[in-house]
């Protein structure tokens, strides 16, 4: 079994050590991204995990698909972004996830249009139990009450 950064992080979901849990999805698990690189970025996390999403079947892609639509509806809903970028690349860590990430019209100019990575990832606030909590407990209900 190949070993990447999302099958450690899987590995911790299943044992609840991984504080950035958001939910338990039907596909597998929602997480607050770290860094915060835009506030309320997230990842959806399959479990089990695959290679990428041609790896699943018919049933199984579509749910992926599905909960990770669900999770940026709870983002959009909690952060009031004014969009939702969505990207699955898998180039750095050979293993599907998708990103999640809300989009501000206060973003400076230069990056509103631009890709996340456009951001320097390096200055962005590292997650933080204490700040995040709130965020993760918001995006947990609307996740349970239906988002």
């Amino acid at each position: 079994m190949m070993s990447s950064a999302i099958h450690r992080r899987v590995a911790a979901l299943q044992k609840g050590s991984d504080p950035t849990l958001i939910a338990r999805l039907d596909c597998g698990w929602a997480v607050l991204g770290d860094p915060q690189v835009l506030r309320g970025y997230c990842l959806l996390l399959p479990d089990p995990v695959v290679a990428h999403l041609n790896d699943f079947s018919g049933a199984a892609r579509t749910q992926f698909l599905e909960d990770m639509a669900r999770l940026g509806d709870a983002v959009l809903g909690v952060t009031r972004a004014m969009r939702i970028n969505y990207a699955m690349f898998g180039n750095q860590e050979p293993a599907l996830h998708a990103h999640v990430f809300p989009r501000y019209a206060d973003e400076p100019a230069d990056r509103r249009s631009a890709h996340p990575w456009s951001y320097d990832w390096s200055a962005a606030p590292p997650f933080d139990a204490a700040r995040d909590g709130p965020l993760i407990v918001a995006l947990r209900r609307t996740l349970e009450a239906g988002a």
